[in-house]
């Protein structure tokens, strides 16, 4: 028989350590689990799938992605979801590829320019079938235009982009390939190519005409452009990450732990490559989000592999005195806490950092973690959720709203991606 006053004893410390223990979970910075909501479950029907890239916002608070699967053809889509009164959210696939001349399986974010219009990459599709640049332009009745940019041909101009797009200051696209370029590419027998670094520039008449700024040769420069977008600096360099190539010796997996590098624009004309960093299983391999910029120039980004515990990192590169950037790494996944990390970093309104991993936390399925700097230099993770089986496999950057909600994908759910949300 039961004592009642044990029983009464042992709910009370019941609660006790209830409460400790959600003491614990909503410390200062961290985020509430059940703040964790899903807008859209994907079908990988006509609604699309498999998103492999982050989001971005219109003036209004309408969201925007690409779909690498999925819409009316099969071959991908664009869509929109637009919030509700009654808190919930609308999906509406504003167009479909069709995998032919239009482009397939798109797998970047969008980027919009001044007029509303839409622009990113296909990795298929296309006349030649090697993917695309295009354009999406708004209607007055709500449906959207695309039109095709340019079309990839395979050779030198570069192959099956798999990265986004940036604009510069006169209007013109820059982009990355992830093969295509100059002669074969070492660990990829059906490549054409390394990759390249790319500019369509807006002709006068119409049309855009594409030029290639630089072709990776595979080895100690890097070799295959993934998922990184490149980036400005403020005096009109560009920024980028090669995934593979770059220090062969240390024998990583595809040829190399990638590198991190810098094009130049010339005087009188072109541009110059200049490696900054080049990756070893050690400090962290295989770069695949997009690098971002401090306000004092330092970059930051992150790696799906490497690093003590396999599972990559974040780090921080700093220029020196000297011309040389030197590499920090200011977090390591361990697998608990996170693992393999496709998408970047962004910083959040307090100077905070904000990113997903793929892998690892107590699931299994990845999660969304915070950076917060302390005032002896280092960095204090706090995992703002742990993805379990119905939603997993987070690869695109994450974004805030104006009202520092947090907004990412998912590529997988038990079905074909999520959209989802995180209040504080």
């Amino acid at each position: 028989m039961k004592n009642p006053f044990w029983t009464a004893v042992s709910k009370a410390l019941a609660v006790i350590a209830a409460t400790l223990i959600m003491a614990s979970v909503l410390a200062p910075g961290a985020w509430a689990a059940d703040n964790y909501k899903i807008l859209h479950r994907f079908t990988g029907g006509a609604d699309g799938g498999y998103l492999d890239a982050g989001l971005i916002f219109d003036s209004s608070g309408n969201l925007y992605g690409t779909a690498s699967v999925g819409g009316a053809y099969g071959n991908g889509a664009v869509f929109e979801l637009t919030p509700n009164s009654d808190g919930s959210w609308t999906e509406k696939v504003l167009y479909s590829f069709t995998g032919g001349t239009d482009g397939g399986t798109p797998y970047a974010a969008l980027i919009f320019d001044t007029a509303g219009n839409l622009y990113s990459t296909t990795y298929g599709g296309g006349v030649y079938g090697y993917g695309t640049v295009f354009m999406l332009t708004p209607n007055s009745d709500g449906s959207w235009t695309e039109a095709t940019l340019y079309s990839f041909a395979g050779g030198t101009d570069g192959a099956q982009p798999i990265a986004g797009l940036i604009f510069d200051t006169a209007g013109n696209l820059y982009g990355l390939t992830s093969k295509g370029g100059r002669g074969s590419c070492p660990g990829y027998t059906s490549a054409t190519g390394c990759g390249t670094v790319f500019e369509l520039t807006p002709n006068s008449g119409g049309g855009w005409t594409e030029s290639v700024l630089y072709a990776f040769a595979g080895g100690m420069d890097g070799g295959f452009l993934d998922h990184a977008s490149l980036v400005f600096d403020g005096a009109g360099n560009l920024f980028g990450a090669t995934r593979n190539h770059g220090l062969l010796e240390y024998g990583c997996a595809d040829y190399g732990c990638g590198t991190l590098f810098e094009l130049t624009p010339n005087s009188g004309g072109g541009w110059t490559e200049k490696v900054l960093h080049r990756f070893s299983p050690k400090n962290g391999g295989n770069p695949e989000g997009t690098l971002i910029f401090d306000v004092a120039g330092n970059l930051y980004g992150t790696t799906l592999d490497g690093g003590p515990y396999g599972g990559g990192n974040v780090f921080k590169l700093t220029l020196g005195s000297d011309g040389k950037w030197t590499e920090r790494v200011i977090h390591q996944f361990t697998g608990k806490n996170g693992s393999s990390s496709w998408s970047g970093v962004i910083f959040g309104p307090a100077g905070d950092l904000y990113g997903e991993t793929s892998d690892g936390g107590t699931h299994g399925y990845g999660t969304v973690y915070k950076l917060t700097p302390s005032s002896g230099g280092g960095w204090k993770e706090s995992v703002l959720h742990q993805f379990e089986g119905f939603a997993w496999d987070a690869r695109g950057d994450v974004v805030f709203d104006a009202n520092g909600n947090l907004y990412g994908t998912t590529a997988d759910s038990g079905v074909t991606g999520t959209v989802f949300e995180i209040t504080p």
